[in-house]
């Protein structure tokens, strides 16, 4: 097939339309080439193709730095040069406020999180007649490839790879699969280990060993394919992330944002959504508050109540607020089963809603139907995003104050967003 490349899709896969004018998706392609590709498998009302050859490449096509790009699932634009990348998830944002009814609204480019920032890491592991394979999983594949280098992570993080691979041949409870995360904290790599086979006593030996020669300050443990929680393996000193000044103790695998770069406009931007003027003691609630990345800024600016689904967050987030004196009150609740309820926000100056990736449907209704003055939507998912601003959009009075895209994710199809929204003309 030849095609013309018109817009690149929201997976990051370029998209053309064939004779009949059905979407053609073809990968590691960019707007205006034309390209040659071999028909592949449908795909929603088109199908996919595989990249052939690029007859006519497009200015905007630099030269990926990972030999990776094309093999690893998680990069999917390191052939587009930067400007164009930062429009394009700036588009993305807009075209979900569009879709959830804000349609218009000016978001500007979304400046990305420079290379080799990446805090935290997931990496598959396998084991096979060839050995040990870990990285990230490989493009459309369960399994992974072994990684050799990566230009998104930490260096800390891809240092620990080789030494991980060399220890899981020693590793019994690693049948055949398994994984490594790894979260580098402020007190050094934090590692949860997950095989599919118990973990025994000599493993536990080898994991102690390893922590020591690693300069991992914890291991710890869980049984692939489980919701079990994770036991510690090896312990040699504290787990503590760096959260606004303060050193808060972290669960294993505790949710932190990707980078600090990231974080940082996260926050700024959060924090530019608040009313400009607020009473001397102003009530802000906070949604989805985690260990506290976004309740001890917002302290600053007044009382926080903070809600979190995770108890070990909870009490490390008032343990923290105590030590600070920051004035925030922590509480445990399942946002998803008890969403909180219009008359538990009266007062209230605004809200931070933060929720997970599938977003917050739910609630979002709520809040579109009650009292409260200002909504600040922190969103990792466009999808999501749009479908949660219909609430609003069909609730008179709502309007988009300002939307700021933010890209943490460099060279991935991710983008998040910061939307501030208000009542009044």
């Amino acid at each position: 097939m030849r095609l013309t490349i018109e817009a690149i899709g929201a997976a990051g896969d370029g998209i053309a339309h064939d004779a009949a004018r059905r979407p053609v998706f073809v990968p590691f392609t960019l707007p205006g080439e034309v390209v040659e590709a071999e028909p592949g498998p449908a795909r929603g009302e088109g199908r996919a193709a595989t990249l052939s050859a690029v007859e006519t490449p497009s200015p905007d096509r630099v030269v990926p730095p990972c030999a990776h790009f094309g093999t690893c699932g998680a990069c999917v634009v390191q052939h587009w040069a930067d400007a164009p990348v930062a429009a394009w998830k700036a588009a993305r944002v807009a075209e979900a406020l569009a879709r959830g009814g804000f349609p218009g609204v000016a978001v500007a480019p979304a400046a990305a999180s420079p290379p080799n920032s990446r805090r935290r890491a997931d990496l598959a592991i396998r084991r096979g007649a060839e050995g040990i394979t870990i990285g990230f999983h490989a493009r459309g594949a369960a399994d992974p490839f072994d990684m050799r280098e990566c230009h998104v992570v930490d260096p800390r993080i891809l240092a620990l790879v080789a030494p991980l691979r060399a220890l899981m041949t020693r590793v019994a409870a690693l049948h055949r699969a398994g994984s490594a995360m790894v979260n580098l904290l402020d007190s050094g790599p934090d590692l949860w280990l997950r095989t599919d086979g118990p973990l025994a006593v000599k493993d536990r030996a080898t994991l102690a060993a390893f922590a020591g020669q690693a300069g991992i300050s914890r291991i710890a443990w869980s049984r692939e394919g489980t919701r079990d929680a994770p036991e510690i393996a090896a312990q040699d000193g504290p787990a503590a992330a760096l959260l606004a000044g303060n050193l808060i103790p972290v669960a294993p695998g505790a949710f932190l944002q990707a980078t600090r770069e990231g974080e940082a406009a996260i926050v700024a931007a959060v924090l530019d959504g608040l009313p400009r003027r607020m009473p001397g003691k102003p009530r802000l609630i906070e949604l989805h508050a985690g260990y506290g990345t976004l309740s001890l800024p917002l302290s600053a600016r007044g009382r926080v109540d903070a809600y979190e689904g995770l108890p070990e967050a909870v009490a490390a987030l008032n343990a923290a607020a105590g030590r600070a004196g920051a004035r925030i009150k922590a509480t445990r609740r399942d946002l998803a089963r008890q969403p909180l309820l219009p008359a538990e926000l009266n007062g209230a100056a605004a809200l931070v809603l933060d929720p997970p990736f599938a977003g917050a449907a739910e609630q979002a209704a709520i809040l579109a139907r009650s009292a409260i003055p200002r909504v600040v939507y922190v969103s990792c998912n466009p999808a999501a995003l749009a479908r949660d601003l219909a609430a609003f959009a069909r609730s008179p009075g709502w309007r988009v104050e300002r939307a700021v895209a933010i890209d943490q994710f460099l060279w991935s199809a991710g983008v998040e967003a910061v939307v501030t929204l208000a009542r009044g003309p």
